[in-house]
């Protein structure tokens, strides 16, 4: 049975502040978990005044706090923004707090714009030759070493917090192979190298002392409602959500609408609908052949759901519906 998951960014709904924002993702946190779904990660991302994510860490811990079982993780942290061993020394406090319900997800891109990144203090040029030995880094805080003459991220040591890397190219899935460990990739926004990636990742994969067998991640849009047409409306907010990056917007999530094409020029429309193209949209009869033809493809260990619905019940509702679908697919 292929394990089902959520990733959030905390999005601001028209007119919500900062800590409505936030208290909806402990809500779908608290409801995942209620589900029985396997994992909620939340996105880092910065100077992005819609999103609430940026001290991810934090919504982390605000999340595991509220909650009593479900993983909870990064989803993920931008190695390029920071030391790996200040990320050793923040997520080694939280699996101290919390054991056994921690993931660390790892990205090698920046994750914002140069400027942004710049800021962050950490930015340069070879982040992306960088990436390996940062993970490196932090396998050896969070490992048992007995070596004390060696620098170490207390209370890190010793905990062996799961690491995942995240990718959304073929590089990242070479790299997740050789390293032996689980790949998440985030086709929920860059959908054009999912097969190749997976397959290079599984064709490559060398067993590790922490994954004797690959282990794929897929992000994937979701939408699921009563009935085809529904859902499709529910998705207008993310195709909505999804023009910010496409046209440079900075507007949180906007209610739903049925004319989109009358707004916002066609071929605009399209670019944005291409980055989502991965995604299970409609009823649950509808949503169940999608997700057949889609396993068929990739043959995902686990599905990392992502699901810019407006209306938080009907979000709540769409993932509930989701969650019967994968648990009834065979």
């Amino acid at each position: 049975m292929t394990d089902l998951s959520i990733l959030d960014l905390s999005p601001f709904r028209q007119g919500e502040t900062f800590a409505q924002a936030v208290d909806n993702t402990v809500a779908l946190a608290q409801h995942a978990e209620k589900l029985g779904l396997s994992r909620f990660w939340i996105a880092e991302h910065h100077n992005m005044p819609y999103l609430a994510s940026s001290a991810t860490s934090l919504l982390i811990q605000r999340v595991l706090d509220k909650t009593a079982h479900i993983r909870v993780g990064s989803g993920g942290v931008m190695l390029p923004n920071h030391s790996p061993f200040v990320v050793a020394e923040y997520y080694g406090t939280l699996a101290s707090l919390y054991p056994d319900r921690v993931d660390l997800g790892l990205g090698r891109a920046p994750g914002t714009d140069p400027e942004t990144a710049r800021a962050i203090r950490r930015n340069h040029d070879d982040f992306a030759m960088s990436f390996p030995n940062d993970i490196k880094e932090l396998q050896f805080y969070f490992g048992d070493d007995a070596d004390s003459n060696q620098v170490r991220a207390y209370p890190a040591k010793g905990l062996k917090v799961p690491l995942y890397i995240l990718g959304s190219s073929t590089e990242s899935a070479y790299l997740a192979a050789q390293m032996g460990l689980p790949y998440a990739f985030a086709s929920h926004f860059a959908p054009r190298f999912l097969t190749q990636a997976v397959q290079i990742y599984r064709n490559h994969f060398q067993p590790s002392a922490v994954l004797d067998t690959p282990k794929v991640i897929v992000g994937v849009n979701a939408f699921v409602a009563d009935t085809d047409t529904e859902a499709e409306f529910l998705a207008s907010t993310s195709l909505q959500f999804f023009l910010n990056i496409v046209t440079g917007q900075r507007s949180g999530m906007k209610p739903p609408v049925t004319d989109i094409d009358a707004h916002i020029p066609p071929h605009i429309v399209q670019m944005a609908d291409s980055m989502m193209s991965c995604r299970l949209l409609g009823s649950p009869k509808t949503v169940a052949e999608q997700l057949d033809q889609l396993q068929s493809q990739v043959q995902a260990d686990e599905l990392m759901a992502v699901s810019y619905i407006y209306d938080v019940q009907k979000q709540h509702d769409s993932y509930e519906m989701l969650a019967d679908v994968v648990k009834n697919f065979k």
